[in-house]
């Protein structure tokens, strides 16, 4: 028995000694066209990807301006035709007024003409509201100064009416949830 294992770790040890040799030999021949490069050469497959290199990198830089320049192009356009949607949504809304001002002359009866510009008004406030834009509610309202800009003050006619607002004299209106116009209010004190 222990001269089958004492045959068998002998095998294995000229097994392992005979893939050294074959490693070495495989690294000595993969090393020495490395070695065989004289120094020009390699001086000059550096200076041929210092060359690309270089070529890469204005590429790339190219490449960013470009697209700098599109994204600022595109930020441009946008202001200046950002407003294209709102104007559409409102274009309607004219068409009634001036067909309204057409009619007027020829109609007789007032109460049909204050209908009809009535609508009109509800037309454009419905499409302001479908732009975002919606009127704040000002009735029995505590005083703020994030949304009021108090006009004057009056004292109030009743305990209950102190630091509210009495009267609006001009709407405020919310675009967004933020303000665009603040209302104009009288405040009781």
């Amino acid at each position: 028995m222990t001269k089958d294992k004492n045959t068998e770790e002998e095998i294995l040890t000229a097994d392992a000694q005979q893939d050294n040799v074959e490693t070495n030999a495989e690294t000595t021949t993969e090393t020495q066209p490395a070695e065989e490069k004289t120094t020009e050469e390699r001086l000059a497959d550096a200076l041929a990807e210092i060359e690309e290199l270089k070529t890469r990198a204005l590429y790339r830089q190219a490449e960013f301006d470009n697209y700098r320049k599109r994204v600022i192009q595109e930020k441009a356009d946008l202001i200046l035709n950002g407003g294209t949607k709102v104007l559409e949504a409102i274009l309607p809304v004219v068409d009634d007024m001036e067909r309204a001002l057409q009619n007027m002359d020829k109609a007789e009866d007032v109460a049909a003409i204050k209908e009809g510009v009535d609508l009109i008004l509800q037309k454009f406030l419905s499409t302001l509201k479908g732009q975002g834009v919606v009127p704040m509610e000002t009735a029995d309202a505590d005083f703020n100064t994030d949304f009021h800009e108090a006009i004057a003050q009056i004292p109030a006619p009743e305990d209950a009416l102190k630091g509210k607002v009495i009267d609006c004299t001009k709407k405020g209106y919310l675009y967004n949830e933020k303000v665009l116009r603040f209302a104009q209010v009288v405040v009781g004190v």
